[in-house]
């Protein structure tokens, strides 16, 4: 007789009264054939995970996993009926992500995840973790998303975090997982606890080669994550001190960053000093900073550029800002319709364009 359990983030999150997004679902004691006759659909190709008929909620039959290579996807499944809960929940990452859930709302614990979620600690559930390098961001992950929670990480898990690097599991991630995680983390209310964790066991600088996790960026990131929720912005500040463009594109290529990412790093990285010092620029100047981040095209850039020169701010009224945002009202006010009826063409348009912006910004300075 088979039984369906609920399982990992959602019977955690539960526990910590915190929302819960997905439902992921255990079945102990069943097979793939069984399922499918009940309506369920396959979409785990190396071992079976199927999608209930109307929830769609991923439920994924009881498995053992054996490492059988490098990296983190060299693993032989067994998903046989015998296969217990215990035998599932053991190949998990940390205790808190091995608490099972059944039906009536009782609670498995094995490997004394509640325990760990009372005591705020990250622990790994068994000498398995170290099989997997993916865990090590993870791990990374939770430490930032639980941060403002108290959760710190059990020192016999950072050390085995530690080893596995030294080991070179790292070098086994592909480009996409690491972005991935590290999107996910940046997300998290203390995104730059993420960074610090992969720092202290030694995977920060082979991810990020050419990034420095100074304390200025530290806070910067901190204080990025209170100004704004928009991810390229909080990346943008992370890659703020890095020495020039061509740098900043370099490592946005080799971890895969999105285009609109490496956009908004490479436009910080170049524009932030001159706006950090906007009320001296001339009015020259200040139509050329607007013309260099494409605000006219993009006004968002407008934005994104001053909250994450806002982040890196020690105080808290940064006056730049408006400032900078009513050079811009006053520049984009100027109407291209009355040069071009005044019979302007070609190339024409665009130098006279500049000339009243600059007009009309030497009147308001």
């Amino acid at each position: 007789m088979s039984k369906i359990y609920l399982v990992g983030g959602s019977v955690r999150d539960r526990l910590l009264h915190l929302p819960v997004a997905d439902h992921d679902w255990v079945v102990v004691g069943a097979r793939p054939d069984e399922l499918l006759t009940l309506g369920y659909q396959q979409v785990g190709k190396d071992f079976p995970v199927f999608l209930h008929p109307t929830t769609k909620e991923e439920y994924a039959l009881a498995r053992t996993e054996r490492k059988s290579g490098k990296g983190y996807t060299g693993f032989i499944c067994d998903f046989s009926e015998e296969i217990t809960l215990e035998q599932d929940l053991i190949r998990r990452d940390l205790t808190i992500n091995a608490i099972a859930m059944d039906e009536n709302g009782n609670i498995i614990d094995p490997y004394h995840g509640v325990d760990d979620i009372k005591k705020k600690i990250l622990r790994h559930v068994s000498p398995a973790f170290r099989e997997d390098p993916l865990r090590i961001l993870r791990v990374a992950r939770f430490a930032a998303r639980f941060y403002q929670l108290g959760f710190t990480i059990a020192p016999q898990t950072l050390d085995l975090m530690k080893q596995m690097v030294f080991a070179g599991e790292i070098s086994y991630l592909t480009a996409e997982r690491i972005w991935k995680e590290t999107e996910k983390a940046l997300s998290a209310a203390n995104p730059q606890v993420y960074f610090q964790v992969l720092e202290q066991c030694g995977a920060f600088t082979l991810l990020f080669p050419s990034l420095d996790l100074s304390n200025n960026i530290i806070d910067a990131l901190k204080q990025s994550a209170l100004l704004t929720d928009d991810l390229t912005i909080r990346f943008a500040v992370l890659c703020a001190q890095l020495p020039n463009k061509s740098v900043v594109e370099a490592l946005c290529k080799k971890i895969k960053a999105p285009n609109n990412y490496t956009k908004i790093a490479v436009m910080v990285q170049q524009y932030r000093h001159d706006l950090e010092c906007v009320q001296t620029l001339t009015a020259e100047q200040i139509v050329s900073l607007l013309n260099n981040i494409d605000v006219w095209r993009n006004p968002l850039h407008l934005d994104q550029l001053i909250i994450a020169s806002q982040a890196f701010a020690k105080t808290t009224s940064f006056s730049q800002a408006n400032y900078l945002k009513e050079a811009y009202n006053i520049a984009s006010h100027v109407n291209v319709q009355h040069i071009l009826a005044e019979g302007y063409t070609g190339k024409q348009i665009h130098i006279e364009l500049q000339k009243r912006r600059i007009e009309a910004l030497l009147n308001w300075i």
